[in-house]
């Protein structure tokens, strides 16, 4: 096992990686305000993985509500989560009571919104079950649901009290959700990163066949960027870099979920296409050459990732984009590549190369 911590004063916290820890019950209980816990997972991972986590709970004395929702991007909305609080307030679970994240980057974000709406805010624990959540939504406190206008529109900052990434858990994903969470990964090495972009080229044969020491080095890897990130920008308040470079891709990407209809792409599949459309822009404005473009193509591909985006039209990507985040004073902000291994966020893109760069890079 390997331990890094995020730092936020009082609030930090460890993030443990590696094989074997669902059985290490000291690891979860340590975390625990009082020996009760609600545990939210999804109708494909609790069938794998629930038992595992609250069986030695249970045997250790906690009183374990299991909570267990539709999986998918689709799912992730108002009903779902008043599914949640339906089941903790059935089942009378107090203002002390640690909610449990077992799953995905969806049940991670939904499971952290509840944690921080339910009577004003309960303890919170990540137990991320898929490569994307291990790097990098388990980590940093952002929680949240789709609105149909916008993707995470309405959410909380609710870091959890500690995250527990399993690497077993790895060997049942579908080579789909591989490939999305490795679009997150990739993201590393091209936003601050770039020995470990080096890194990820020479070693992406053996990521992808889930090479167990490969995958371990990248996951902590990029928990580590994660972690310095979010230690200097919380809640992405810094008005230049800061933690709004960790959304390198986001806000095409986030189009393309919205666009298409949540759950027809995965998010990092999206991720990948919005990750190529800033790339391409950063060429335009003059930061980028070509090679640098093909080379950022090249190694999405050999993830096993899109690099062409959803048809939706540049007028409909500009005006799904227009909801984004990082908007501020109507202005839309990007993150772009000044260079490989070196992102800005940039505000200042004349919107004909918006548009040239999104029809250069969708079907």
């Amino acid at each position: 096992m390997r331990t890094l911590n995020v730092e936020l004063g009082e609030r930090a916290y460890p993030i443990h990686i590696g094989p074997g820890l669902l059985g290490q019950l000291a690891l979860v209980t340590g975390a625990l305000a009082t020996p009760r816990v609600a545990i939210i997972s999804n109708t494909v991972v609790a069938p794998l993985y629930l038992e595992t986590l609250a069986a030695p709970l249970r045997n250790a004395g906690v009183r374990v509500t299991e909570i267990v929702l539709p999986d998918g991007e689709s799912h992730k909305n108002w009903e779902t989560l008043n599914l949640i609080f339906d089941a903790m307030l059935k089942d009378r679970c107090d203002r002390t009571t640690t909610v449990v994240a077992l799953g995905g980057g969806v049940i991670g974000d939904l499971a952290g919104f509840a944690a921080a709406s339910y009577q004003r805010g309960v303890p919170f624990v990540q137990v991320p079950t898929t490569l994307l959540s291990q790097v990098d939504s388990s980590v940093g406190g952002k929680t949240g649901i789709n609105h149909p206008r916008g993707k995470n529109m309405v959410g909380a900052f609710w870091q959890p009290r500690l995250v527990l990434a399993d690497t077993d858990t790895l060997k049942t994903l579908p080579e789909r959700e591989l490939s999305a969470g490795m679009a997150e990964v990739i993201k590393y090495g091209l936003i601050r990163d770039m020995a470990f972009l080096e890194w990820l080229e020479t070693n992406m044969d053996r990521l992808m066949a889930r090479d167990a020491e490969a995958l371990s080095f990248a996951i902590e890897r990029s928990c580590a960027n994660k972690a310095e990130v979010v230690a200097g920008d919380e809640r992405e308040t810094a008005r230049d870099g800061g933690r709004a470079l960790l959304n390198l891709g986001h806000t095409f990407g986030h189009a393309i979920e919205t666009g298409v209809g949540y759950g027809e792409w995965l998010h990092g599949e999206a991720v990948a296409a919005g990750t190529v459309m800033a790339a391409e822009l950063s060429r335009r404005l003059g930061w980028l050459s070509a090679a640098d473009v093909e080379r950022t193509r090249d190694i999405l591909r050999r993830a096993g990732l899109p690099v062409v985006g959803a048809a939706l039209g540049a007028d409909r990507y500009l005006d799904l984009m227009g909801h984004d985040k990082k908007v501020i004073a109507g202005k839309l902000r990007l993150v772009l590549l000044k260079q490989l291994g070196a992102a800005v966020t940039w505000g200042d893109a004349p919107e004909a190369d918006i548009r040239a760069a999104i029809d250069a890079c969708c079907a």
